[in-house]
C-alpha cells in the first residue's frame, strides 16, 4: 500500500534518487525546475534558472545534475554548482530527462524535445571525462537503468512503447553489440516512463497514465504492479534502510484543471514501504 510521502505537487515529478550516505531522497520538478528534497527538518528546495531533471551521488555533500544545457557539480551545502560538460548546450528545442549512474561509475542522461518533438533527443553516456552519444532520435528518453550482474543496460523511447535491452562490455560498460527489444508494452496499451533493477535483476517500469510501478523479470515476465496515488506515475526508485521501499513520482502535466481538483494528489510524491528488494545506486565517478 503506497502513501504519500511528499505533499509539493509537481508540474512533472522525475528522477528520484536515494542517497545512500545520506539516507535521504532527492527528485525533480522538472517544468517547475527545481530539486526537491526532505530531511530531519522537514521539506527544502533548490530553485534553477532552466530545466533540471536527473542527478547521480558523487560523495555525501555532491551531486552530478542533468539540466537542458549540461552536466553539473552541485553542492548541496552552498547552493552552487559548476558544469562539468555541456550538453546540448547550443540545442534550444531540447532539455534533458531521464538519466541514472551505471555501474562503472558512468552515468547515463536522455534528452528529449521541449515540446516531445519526434526524434529530438538522444540517449549519452558521460564517463571518464568523456560524453558519448549511444541513441540517436529518441522522442523521450527514459527507463534507463542496469542489471545487477553488469551485462546490459536498459532503456526506452516512451513514443514507442518498447524498452529495449542493450548488451554492455564488461570492463568499461559501453555498449556492445545491437539492442533488442525486452518489453513490448503496446499490446496492453500502456506507456513506459522511468525504471529502476531491483538486486534480483527485476526491472520496475513507472507506467505513465496507469497509476502504477509494474515489476518484470529479467526474462520480461510480469510479476507484479504497485499502485500509487498520481495518475501519472514517472520514475521509481528503492531507498529506506535496507532499499526495500519504492518512492515514485508523478506528475500534474497533461491533467485538466477540474481533475486536478478532484485528484489533488496528482504530482506529489509517494512511497510503497517494504515492497521489494532494491540496491544502492551506483556513484558517480567524476
Amino acid at each position: 500500500m503506497s502513501r504519500v510521502f511528499d505533499d509539493r505537487p509537481c508540474a512533472l515529478g522525475e528522477g528520484p534518487l536515494w542517497h545512500p550516505q545520506r539516507q535521504q531522497l532527492f527528485w525533480f520538478d522538472v517544468l517547475g525546475k527545481r530539486l526537491l528534497t526532505r530531511d530531519a527538518d522537514g521539506a527544502r528546495d533548490w530553485q534553477f534558472d532552466e530545466y533540471v531533471s536527473a542527478a547521480g551521488w558523487v560523495d555525501r555533500e555532491t551531486l552530478l545534475i542533468a539540466s537542458e544545457t549540461g552536466l553539473w557539480r552541485f553542492d548541496l551545502q552552498s547552493g552552487k554548482r559548476d558544469l562539468v560538460m555541456a550538453l546540448e548546450a547550443d540545442n534550444h528545442v531540447t532539455r534533458s530527462n531521464d538519466g541514472r549512474a551505471d555501474p562503472w561509475g558512468g552515468f547515463w542522461i536522455g534528452t528529449m524535445g521541449k515540446q516531445a518533438e519526434h526524434g529530438a533527443g538522444a540517449i549519452y553516456r558521460f564517463y571518464g571525462g568523456e560524453l558519448r552519444q549511444l541513441v540517436p532520435e529518441v522522442s523521450i528518453s527514459n527507463a534507463i537503468c542496469f542489471a545487477p550482474d553488469r551485462r546490459c543496460a536498459y532503456y526506452t523511447d516512451t513514443a514507442t512503447g518498447q524498452v529495449m535491452r542493450q548488451p554492455l562490455e564488461a570492463e568499461s560498460g559501453w555498449p556492445e553489440g545491437e539492442p533488442h527489444v525486452f518489453l513490448d508494452l503496446r499490446v496492453d496499451g500502456l506507456d513506459p516512463d522511468g525504471a529502476v533493477v531491483d538486486e534480483d535483476g527485476n526491472v520496475w517500469i513507472a507506467q505513465w497514465g496507469a497509476s502504477r510501478v509494474a515489476a518484470y523479470s529479467p526474462l520480461g515476465t510480469f510479476l507484479k504492479a504497485v499502485h500509487f496515488g498520481g495518475r501519472h506515475t514517472s520514475c521509481p526508485g528503492f531507498g529506506g534502510p535496507e532499499f526495500r521501499d519504492l518512492y515514485c513520482t508523478s506528475a500534474r502535466q497533461g491533467i485538466d484543471a477540474a481533475r486536478l481538483r478532484a485528484e489533488p494528489e496528482n504530482g506529489m510524491t509517494f512511497v510503497a514501504i517494504g515492497v521489494g528488494k532494491g540496491r544502492a545506486e551506483y556513484q558517480v565517478i567524476l
